[in-house]
């Protein structure tokens, strides 16, 4: 038996005239909204209300943002702006750039660790820097893989804490 097989199913399907479903209920609400602040709140203040309203509605229904829709971006930004950020800086790395270079004992012990070559195997090169950055993520590394880890100009670093992270956190606070 030969079956057909539907194409073109990223396209919705158009309902309401040339609008899709999601589209029709994005207008509807948005200008909905905007006739309800219009009657309800003064004219001055309704202004302003409306016209932000409604162009929601519109952004919602027709707008898109590098090839998504624009429903996603508002969520992008929504929990950019929700969510914590916490930033560190090591003070400590910065005064050891500062200072001149002069070979010690300490630079010594440095050399002795393994530090890949463009050279070697790219297998064994990929495993040891993935071993230096989860040691840094779990905040189990010292201070020199941190250093070898992360670049020199990277100062300022952002770091995302999981839930569980920063619930252990406060909870090690108290």
């Amino acid at each position: 038996m030969q079956f057909q097989v539907p194409q073109f199913i990223e396209v919705e399907d158009k309902i309401f005239g040339p609008l899709t479903f999601k589209q029709f209920v994005y207008v509807a609400g948005g200008l909905g909204a905007a006739y309800l602040s219009w009657r309800v709140l003064p004219i001055y203040i309704a202004a302003p209300v409306v016209l932000s309203l409604a162009g929601l509605g519109v952004a919602l229904a027709f707008l898109n943002i590098n090839g998504r829709p624009f429903i996603a971006a508002l969520e992008s930004g929504f929990y950019y702006v929700m969510r914590s950020k916490l930033y560190l800086w090591n003070n400590e790395r910065r005064s050891r750039l500062e200072k001149p270079k002069t070979v010690s004992a300490d630079a010594m012990k440095v050399a002795d660790v393994y530090i890949p070559k463009l050279s070697d195997s790219r297998l064994h090169e990929l495993a040891w820097s993935l071993d230096i950055k989860e040691r840094v993520a779990q905040g189990t590394a010292t201070a020199e893989d941190r250093e070898e880890a992360l670049p020199a100009h990277a100062l300022v670093a952002p770091v995302r804490e999981s839930r569980e992270g920063r619930v252990r956190q406060l909870a090690g606070s108290s």
